[in-house]
């Protein structure tokens, strides 16, 4: 054998850099640097909670963090846009990353950083317990200084009703209260009913200027039957967090309050104590599935869909992924959060493109992703289903590693999944797929070598790649060359991990952050060559 014949620089082993801009991956193989830009986008969408399959949870929220601290200080306004943009739009699953942000600038900034920071709390912590959560992480960074107070305070003192529903609906977290708020803000009492809601949550002192809310509030917790609770509920603007633990015991109850309207996100988590009460029949029932699939509050609530996609999961499973409960599903809620997970992201524009989706579901892929219930793996089959759902040609693939070429028996498997069917059978159609090594050129490779045409390949993936004889970027510049075609490779980061396998100096690659519930839309505009 020649040895020259081994050298090239357009077919590298990735187990060495194929360019001076990559770096190991945690798996031993060599990727591309991502830029801060990307990183702390992928960093406020998918969070660092649970690590990667390589990664511990506290490495990769240090890595992170440290990227997160350094804009922070050099570039506040900036990065207090990012995450204004991402929170108000609900395009990440959990506030933790943006609000730790927020915190961050609030402490770490210049004074235009630090003003914009805290100008921005009402937007973001938009719920009592978000702003609870940004006073335990603003501590982290500061002391609470004139300007702190002020933003505190500043949250309120708007509408004193908004006030007094956050005020009784989330009481205290994190070692927190509202009481310890409102003694280190002192904000002013804009009304008889401000300074009425303040005197009762500082000092517990009822008197006649009490918002409805409150007022509805403290009747429940003295009542101690069914038609009371009802009777309140029909009176007074309560949510269920605002009742004592025996009223929610009580089906009547619970009819109530499904009638008046649960807010939508509250509604999907209670499905299954609904579903044991035995709630989930007649008009209830009805009511119930015409609000989950309501487009309109799922964007007015900004559910995002993993978050449906977790609770879907959850109840056609009928037990808590605690253990501590079990119920029997109804398959009209089945059926009705399939349709709100596809509402939640909203319409999506088709590209009108041939498209080759790639799922990574090595072993890697089944870490669970972002601390929630749900594998990489299975998250990414359930998204994919989004593109399958708005583009018409559309081949779906599963892969991991083939040794040689792509020719390995578990290498690659082309699946069988569709929109058709419902969120659970797909995602287990993917979950019992074999998994061992990676390799993320293969479905580019499997696409040349087979005929297959395609305009965009879409992988989804950890970037954890290391087992193919040539880097992803690579494979896509032979099969541009040897088809004719300008194939776009879309790259959807599952983990917060500081690579990709896609070349940022290519135009035709993109790369995207997998929980983003912008992201359909992202690929569809991509594809079309908007991007």
């Amino acid at each position: 054998m020649d040895p020259l014949a081994t050298i090239s620089t357009r077919r590298i082993p990735q187990t060495e850099p194929a360019s001076e801009r990559q770096e190991k991956n945690s798996a031993g193989g060599y990727a591309f640097k991502i830029s801060d830009e990307v990183r702390i986008h992928r960093f406020l969408t998918l969070g660092t909670t649970g690590g990667t399959y390589y990664a511990s949870e506290h490495d990769l929220t240090k890595a992170n963090a440290d990227v997160v601290l350094a804009a922070a200080r050099d570039r506040g306004e900036w990065l207090v846009q990012q995450v204004v943009a991402i929170s108000t739009a609900g395009r990440a699953p959990k506030q933790n990353p943006a609000i730790f942000t927020l915190a961050a600038v609030a402490g770490l900034g210049d004074d235009n950083g630090r003003k914009a920071a805290l100008a921005a709390i009402p937007h973001v912590c938009r719920t009592g317990t978000h702003l609870f959560m940004f006073a335990k992480y603003a501590e982290q960074f500061r002391g609470w200084g004139r300007g702190l107070r002020n933003a505190v305070a500043a949250w309120y003192e708007r509408d004193v009703d908004q006030v007094a529903y956050q005020a009784v609906k989330y009481r205290q977290r994190d070692g927190w209260s509202h009481r310890d708020l409102l003694r280190l803000a002192h904000p002013d009492a804009t009304s008889v009913h401000a300074k009425g809601l303040y005197e009762w949550i500082v000092r517990g002192t009822i008197g006649d200027d009490l918002p409805d809310v409150v007022r509805g509030f403290i009747r429940a917790q003295d009542a101690t039957t069914a038609t009371a609770w009802v009777e309140l509920v029909g009176q007074h603007p309560l949510s269920w967090e605002m009742l004592p633990d025996t009223a929610l015991t009580e089906p009547a109850v619970w009819r109530a309050l499904v009638e008046k309207g649960v807010p939508q996100t509250a509604l999907i988590r209670q499905l299954p104590r609904l579903t044991k009460l035995g709630v989930l029949d007649g008009s209830t029932l009805a009511t119930v599935v015409g609000q989950l699939t309501d487009q309109e509050r799922l964007r007015k609530a900004r559910v995002h869909p993993v978050n449906v996609l977790v609770a879907a999961r959850t109840y056609a499973s009928g037990r808590s992924t605690r253990g501590d409960g079990e119920w029997q599903p109804k398959r009209q809620i089945i059926d009705a959060l399939d349709t709100s997970f596809y509402a939640a992201f909203g319409t999506v524009e088709p590209a009108g493109k041939r498209t080759l989706v790639a799922l990574d579901v090595s072993g890697s892929m089944t870490a669970p992703a972002s601390g929630l219930p749900i594998s990489c793996r299975e998250a990414s089959a359930a998204l994919a289903l989004v593109t399958m759902a708005t583009e018409p040609s559309t081949t779906v693939v599963g892969f991991t590693s083939g040794g040689r070429g792509w020719g390995g028996p578990a290498a690659l498997t082309e699946l069988s999944i569709s929109p058709r069917q419902r969120l659970d059978d797909a995602i287990r159609a993917v979950s019992n797929l074999p998994f061992g090594g990676t390799d993320c050129s293969l479905p580019i490779t499997w696409a040349e070598q087979t005929g297959q045409e395609f305009d965009t390949v879409i992988v989804y993936t950890d970037n954890e790649t290391w087992a193919g004889a040539i880097h992803p970027h690579q494979a896509l510049v032979q099969y541009r060359q040897r088809t004719g075609i300008d194939a776009r490779l879309v790259v959807v980061g599952m983990t917060a991990s500081d690579v990709s396998i896609a070349d940022p100096a290519d135009a035709g690659m993109l790369d995207i952050a997998g929980f983003d519930s912008a992201a359909p839309s992202l690929i569809a505009d991509f594809s079309r060559g908007d991007l």
